[in-house]
Order: structure tokens, then sequence, then C-alpha cells
């Protein structure tokens, strides 16, 4: 009996942890099989530990430069994504005006529809302009898929905010553009910082709507479908386990941020 009530009073904590685990194992195969040296051309079965991969992680051809185009599409998507849907989601809030519960609805149209209906879209809308596909293509197409979870974000950040912080800053003479920097930006910082790393992430492991665009351009998600049909080198679990680590980092470094603010204004 003491074990049924031990385990009813953490059942939660315990289903929590298993479906952590859970989620997290296709990373931790990744990982170990970034230390692997495979007999053949797929790195599917240990063979033997060896850490060539991490020595040489751009001895594969054409792999750091798809991965260099990735990481500069993914930048810049988010920052064009985050400026333009921190703005939606502020005049959405903030600002009554015609057709403004239709642009609500509109908004989550990219999360709802899959992601092949976009690309086909968007590929009809560049090719009826006669753009050329490649790199812009890809970045407007990105800006485009990731700004309503932008928007998302921002807007339930901007809905929560207080507006008597920002009356009390006008009411101590603060003019529009000090009130925004120092009073309404960092409380919607949270919500668009959010907004940023999803759209970070999204840019960044896109493959459908890529593949649409792309034309001649191959981003790190296209070279590993490429690879995985010709052999998978062992580079490709190191970059993956590296960007793992580099998230990871970067929660851990944002918690203790945050609890050194609250230990301090405690």
């Amino acid at each position: 009996m003491p074990f049924a009530n031990w385990l009813k009073k953490h059942l939660v904590v315990i289903a929590g942890l298993v479906t952590l685990g859970y989620l997290l194992l296709p990373n931790v195969i990744v990982t170990v099989f970034s230390f692997n040296k495979p007999k053949g051309r797929f790195n599917y079965e240990w063979q033997q530990f060896s850490l060539d991969a991490w020595k040489q992680p751009c001895g594969v051809a054409d792999m750091c430069g798809s991965l260099s185009i990735s990481l500069r599409i993914a930048a810049l998507a988010t920052i064009g994504a985050t400026v333009l849907g921190t703005m939606i989601a502020f005049a959405l809030v903030r600002y009554r005006f015609r057709a403004r519960g239709a642009v609500n609805s509109l908004i989550f149209l990219p999360m709802a529809m899959p992601e092949v209906v976009m690309a086909a879209s968007l590929l009809t809308l560049f090719l009826n302009m006669g753009a050329q596909l490649g790199f812009y293509t890809i970045l407007i197409a990105h800006i485009m898929f990731c700004l309503s979870f932008v928007v998302t974000a921002v807007k339930a950040r901007v809905m929560s905010m207080d507006p008597r912080l920002e009356e009390a800053a006008r009411d101590l003479y603060a003019g529009p553009v000090q009130t925004f920097v120092r009073v309404t930006l960092p409380i919607a910082a949270p919500g668009i910082a959010a907004g940023a790393l999803l759209s970070f992430a999204l840019s960044f492991d896109d493959f459908i709507i890529t593949n649409f665009n792309a034309g001649s351009t191959v981003t790190f998600p296209m070279f590993v479908w490429g690879s995985a049909q010709r052999g998978t080198p062992v580079q490709i679990n190191v970059i993956g386990t590296a960007m793992f680590l580099v998230a990871v980092l970067l929660v851990l470094a944002s918690m203790l941020v945050n609890n050194r603010r609250n230990r301090q204004k405690a």
C-alpha cells in the first residue's frame, strides 16, 4: 500500500518524465551514432566508437555549404517574421479596424493547412511573377510560413499586458517612443523571443516548402534527404547533435537568467 500511495502521488511526474524521455529518444540515438564508424555507406548499425566525424565535421562535400545556407535563411527569416509578426500582433490587439476579425482568422491558416498546400501556392505565385527560384524565394516562403507563429506568440503576450503601466509612463511625461522602448518592449520581449526562436527552428528544419521553392539551392534538410538515398555520413549526426546541444544551452541560459531576475526581485 505505501508504494501504491507513492505511485498515485507521483503519477503525473512519472508520466511527464516518461513522455519527455520518449520525445528525447531520437536525439539520444542521433548523438550516440555521431560517434559511430560504419563499415558501409549507411550509419544505421553500431560498429565501432570513433571521433573521426567530430574531428572533421565538414569532411563531406557540400554539407557545410548547405548548412551555411540554412543558417543564413533561418536568421533572415527569423528577423523578417519577428518584425512583421510583432507589428501585426500589436495592431490586432491594440487597434480596431475593418476586417479585424477576418485577419485574426486568416492568420491561423498557414498553421492549420498542410505545408504542401502552402508550398504549391507559393511556387505558383513565384512562377507567375517570373521570379527565379533560389535563395530569395526560399527566404520569402519561410517568412510567410513563420509569420503566423510569431503573431500567435506575441499576441498572447500583448493581450496579457497591463495597459496601466504604459499610462503611468505617459503620466510621468515619457514620450511614445520612450514608453515603447522602456515599458512596452521589455514586457512583450518574452513573447517576441519565443516567436523568434520558434521561427528559427521552423525555418532551419523545413523541407517541404523549401523543396518546392528552392530551384538549384540546396539547404541542409534537402542535403540530408538526398544523402539518405545514397548513404548517410556520420557528419549529419554530428551537426544534428551540435544543433541540439546549442538549443539546450540556450534554454538553460534562459532559465538561469530568469531565476536570477526572480531572486533580485525577491
